[in-house]
């Protein structure tokens, strides 16, 4: 029923509008300049003298009026008849649309002056736009131990990612808005912000749409949302942006200021190393004589090289051994005719940390650093020309900085301009134009051709140790066959040795198999002789019937001759 009433009125307020031109301003636009024309006078009451005419505004420069059929006046002014618009209020703060307004100066010849939203009011159902869209959300919060549900509204009117990001920040934060508003106040002494929070708190600033919503419900602080009231309470410190800002400075400069001074004097050292090595002359000289021994013709007989010739030395290899690359040849040259050139790492220790500056993104630290510096001499004017607050530390903190950032400035200052006039000189020693190459680039050359040389002349070390080892390898090959013959010699000589040895020993058994043969033909002899057969059993009796010798010997003995044999038998026959 509210919903129909307020339709009602609003289409009768619409009519009444359009219906005798009553409250229909016209507004003269040109430009950025608008100008209302008050309604005309209500009709004179009948029989009295006509109302006079209205005094009319005095048009702005260069704005003609309309007239109704005439045609539209040349020229840049143009005029745009704004009817008042009844929108329906509603009953409780919505969410708001972010949505960015066209200017009413450049609303002539658009679609925005054939368009009545005012029709879509009667379309809507405005109570179920309110519930979806209302500014107070609604949140469960769940007590499992009494298992009770309670239902709390939160007022919302800012954008519905920007404020869960910021509540996200604030989460981060761990403090309250009140302690946030203690630290900006007192300038965070006791460093309660850390550095990289305070430069996200720059990305919620409030923005002056919505610092206009958020003072619309200052009355219901209490039931705002967590950014929301965040928002609002920051909103009340007195340039709170640029308080921010200076505090975010404060906490980053001695960071920015080391890193630019680092950086600074890299460049300086690495161009100061470079024009002053006499190693690496010698090095381009050595350098310079192979590349002009090697080509003919016009790229010949050369009077010097950009040094981005330095890294292709290494793509000119060897015709007998592609392993082997014109830069180890150089490298061998060196050790073995100019060794001390192979000690020009030691003269360039800088360039390394050079190669790894740009001189534009410097250039901008530098600037940060100088629009910092002016931003904080500005707030710092601001501040002493307005009462003082109880409890604000600005004016006492940020003057005893300012002194410390002009100080440390003027320095970095001083050594970046000396800087650079010694990266010009070493530029310009290698004919390069210092303002065409950045540093990274220029050092970075010569960083790559150091890397590149130590690398070559490690492969030829650990070429030079293979070739040792395996030489090592081949003597030792060559002892160990030594040893092996020896050792094999040796060894035949004592089986030479033991052989020996067994031949006598075989000899003996031969002679005595050979003995033994003789006995048993004495014994077949006597079977056939008994005579010797006695004379047999008494070799036997005497125990020299292995030996003839003694068997000589015993018949000396018994003083019997060779011929006496028939008195040997006898005896022997005694004996038996």
């Amino acid at each position: 029923m509210e919903t129909q009433q307020r339709l009602s009125e609003m289409s009768a307020t619409r009519g009444a509008t359009r219906g005798g031109g009553n409250g229909a301003p016209v507004l003269l636009t040109n430009g950025s300049s608008t100008t209302a024309v008050p309604p005309p006078p209500p009709p004179a009451a009948p029989g009295g003298p006509p109302a006079p005419p209205p005094p009319g505004p005095p048009p702005p420069p260069g704005s003609v009026l309309k007239a109704p059929g005439a045609p539209p006046p040349p020229g840049p002014a143009t005029l745009v008849q704004l009817r008042k618009k009844n929108i329906p209020k509603p009953s409780a703060p919505l969410k708001s649309f972010n949505w960015a307004k066209l200017p009413e100066n450049k609303l002539a010849s658009t679609v925005w002056t054939e368009i009545d939203e005012e029709k879509v009011y009667r379309l809507i159902d405005l109570e179920e736009f309110e519930q979806i869209f209302s500014a107070y959300q609604r949140q469960e919060d769940s007590n499992e131990d009494l298992k009770i549900i309670s239902k709390k509204r939160e007022l919302s009117v800012i954008d519905g990612r920007r404020a869960q990001n910021c509540t996200i920040l604030l989460s981060k934060l761990k403090m309250g808005n009140s302690e946030i508003v203690r630290a900006l106040r007192n300038m965070d002494d006791r460093d309660d912000i850390p550095q990289d929070l305070c430069e996200q708190m720059l990305k919620y600033v409030p923005m002056p749409e919505e610092k206009a919503m958020l003072d619309e419900h200052g009355h219901e602080l209490d039931q705002m949302a967590r950014a929301d009231r965040y928002l609002y309470e920051m909103s009340r410190i007195v340039h709170y942006e640029e308080r921010l800002k200076a505090l975010c400075f404060k906490k980053k400069f001695v960071e920015r200021v080391t890193d630019v001074k680092l950086k600074t004097n890299s460049v300086n050292k690495a161009s100061k190393e470079i024009y002053r090595s006499k190693r690496l002359k010698k090095l381009l000289e050595i350098i310079l004589a192979f590349g002009n021994f090697m080509n003919r013709g016009q790229r010949g007989n050369a009077v010097g090289f950009k040094v981005t010739s330095l890294n292709k030395i290494a793509d000119t290899k060897s015709s007998s051994d592609s392993g082997v690359t014109l830069l180890h040849y150089l490298m061998e040259t060196c050790e073995r005719k100019f060794s001390d050139v192979l000690k020009i790492h030691s003269d360039l220790e800088h360039v390394r940390e050079a190669a790894k500056v740009n001189m534009t993104e410097l250039e901008k630290d530098l600037h940060i650093l100088r629009i910092g510096f002016k931003d904080l001499e500005k707030e710092l004017e601001f501040h002493r020309s307005r009462p003082r607050d109880a409890g604000d530390k600005f004016l006492h903190v940020v003057s005893e900085f300012i002194k410390t950032v002009a100080l440390n400035l003027s320095e970095v200052e001083d050594a970046f301009q000396d800087m650079k006039q010694w990266y010009e000189r070493a530029c310009k020693l290698f004919g390069e134009d210092a303002k065409a190459m950045q540093p990274e680039e220029f050092f970075g050359i010569f960083d790559q051709f150091l890397v590149a040389a130590a690398e070559a002349k490690m492969d030829n070390d650990n070429y030079k140790k293979k070739q040792e080892e395996e030489k090592r390898k081949a003597k030792a090959e060559i002892e160990r066959r030594k040893k092996l013959e020896k050792d094999r010699n040796k060894k035949a000589g004592k089986e030479d040795k033991e052989q020996s040895k067994i031949v006598p020993k075989q000899q003996q058994q031969q002679q005595q198999q050979q003995k033994n043969g003789n006995v048993v033909n004495r014994i077949d002899n006597k079977e056939k002789n008994p005579g010797e057969f006695d004379d047999l059993i008494s070799a036997l009796r005497a125990g020299d019937v292995f030996g003839e010798e003694m068997s000589k010997k015993r018949t000396k003995r018994n003083g019997i001759g060779s011929g006496n044999k028939a008195t040997s038998r006898e005896r022997t026959g005694f004996r038996k």
